[in-house]
């Protein structure tokens, strides 16, 4: 017997990407990951927006600024509580990589140093997420 998983990935999107080269220069950068999310009770899904800045050393304003949307469907879940822990660590991971890709493409794209990121550990978003998670 074959069960679904709790919850998968249904698209994604990057909505909104931001360069700002005037705030770009070659000087050691800053980068920022802010992750939030709404839960649909009715249509059990999850909305992840998963923010990534970068920002250059001695400058305040990020020179990019992405922001990937994950939609989730869980199978079972009827209520922002029955979210199992594991989801937010999970949906983060899941999402990180096509953002990873998109980053390195845009910035290669902009003709400056891409940035490179390398695989991470972000299980330290996960807290974050769980606490800017809402229900509708």
């Amino acid at each position: 017997m074959v069960t679904n998983a709790a919850f998968s990935l249904e698209h994604y999107l990057f909505d909104k990407v931001y360069i700002n080269l005037e705030n770009y220069n070659t000087n050691e950068y800053q980068i920022d990951f802010i992750p939030s999310g709404v839960f649909n009770k009715k249509d059990k899904t999850y909305i992840l927006n998963f923010g990534f800045t970068a920002t250059c050393e001695g400058i305040i304003d990020s020179f990019v600024s992405i922001n990937c949307v994950g939609t989730f469907k869980f199978n079972e879940i009827n209520d922002l509580a029955e979210i199992p822990p594991y989801f937010y660590r999970n949906s983060i991971a899941i999402l990180f990589p096509f953002l990873r890709g998109f980053l390195s493409m845009v910035t290669i794209q902009a003709n400056v140093p891409p940035i490179l990121l390398p695989t991470m550990n972000l299980t330290s978003l996960e807290k974050p997420l769980l606490e800017k998670t809402t229900q509708e």
